[in-house]
């Protein structure tokens, strides 16, 4: 009898271990030994994509990361995506900028708490931010208010409405075109549609509150500005032409991008370029906002990318930084922290 009470034990036990759930963290739960359960993705994986139990080792229950390395509409892509659950109340959104230019690693390391992901933020020149960078409801800088392109061969002033994404209070993901109305930068509203500025025809009105139509205050808490948009409403919607950008759009470039699925889950996307001798040149926008729609993905912005492009996790660079392996500083990131 003692034989057999021990046996049924043993058993209980090791049914109890088989039966663990991975919870759509790191193939453990959150941390620990992995189980041989299989890791139930927490968003729909396009052909090529994997699951990465070892860039997932550390993630808690509600944070995945996958990788992908095969062709894509014709093009070998390398490619890493970090998704996770805003909703779920155990993760930080939190865009950083920085006076003095750092690399996304370095963002990650200065930071304190435990930073489960770091991507590279929007764009930037003389030591600002010319993207947006809001946290806690304090924006640190706006999105660029204004840039000069030549109308009749003379420079002239454009106020472009350029893409943004964010979370609500409740965790809520969103995109929009925004800009910061009046003399300071918290007055953000929110536009369905693009101020239809484009190059070579005369400049549309500063935005206001009445214009572009259907604007509203915009209700994200924290966001990280961008451009162009990528995918909005479930439809690509590469709007570069209003938002007056112009990064080898049409070109294979490493590129970063931030989106969310109709389950809510928040992608973070990096690709891989400028290595011409491993094989990955990259991604142009438009494939890009492609690839981002196959994730699930029904809204996207582009983040600034070529040389700046980065994605670290925990303490791994993924992508190959495109300035010869060398990590480019950059003048924001974002960083998703442990709450």
């Amino acid at each position: 009898m003692k034989k057999i009470s021990l046996s049924l034990a043993f058993l209980v036990v090791l049914l109890t271990a088989c039966s663990k759930s991975s919870g759509g963290g790191g193939g453990n739960g959150g941390g620990g030994t992995p189980t041989s359960t299989p890791v139930v993705p927490i968003i729909t994986l396009a052909p090529g994509w994997k699951y990465s139990a070892t860039l997932s080792i550390n993630f808690p229950s509600g944070m995945q990361a996958f990788s992908f390395d095969t062709i894509f509409n014709g093009r070998k892509i390398k490619a890493f995506c970090v998704a996770f659950d805003p909703s779920s109340g155990r993760f930080d959104f939190k865009p950083v900028v920085s006076s003095t230019a750092r690399t996304t690693s370095q963002f990650a390391t200065a930071e304190t708490g435990l930073v489960y992901v770091a991507i590279n933020g929007g764009f930037y020149g003389g030591n600002q931010s010319y993207s947006l960078i809001k946290y806690n409801g304090v924006t640190s800088a706006p999105n660029i208010k204004a840039v000069t392109r030549l109308f009749n061969n003379s420079n002239t002033t454009y106020y472009p409405t350029r893409a943004a994404f964010g979370l609500t209070t409740s965790g809520a993901p969103t995109t929009a075109w925004v800009y910061s109305v009046g003399a300071g930068n918290d007055n953000i509203y929110a536009y369905p549609s693009p101020s239809p500025n484009a190059e070579g025809s005369a400049p549309q009105a500063v935005p206001t509150e009445n214009f572009p139509a259907g604007g509203s205050p915009w209700n994200a808490t924290s966001a990280i500005g961008g451009s162009p948009m990528l995918l909005r409403g479930g439809a690509v919607r590469i709007s570069d032409t209003e938002e007056l950008i112009s990064i080898n759009n049409t070109t294979s470039r490493p590129r970063s991008a931030v989106g969310y699925t109709t389950s809510g889950r928040v992608l973070l996307l990096a690709v891989e370029g400028d290595n011409t001798a491993a094989g990955y040149p990259g991604i142009n926008l438009a494939d890009l906002a492609s690839m981002l729609g196959s994730l699930g993905c029904t809204d996207a912005i582009n983040l600034d990318g070529g040389g700046s492009t980065s994605l670290v996790i925990g303490n791994q660079l993924t992508v190959r930084p495109g300035d010869n392996g060398v990590e480019r500083a950059v003048q924001s990131a974002l960083l998703i922290k442990q709450r």
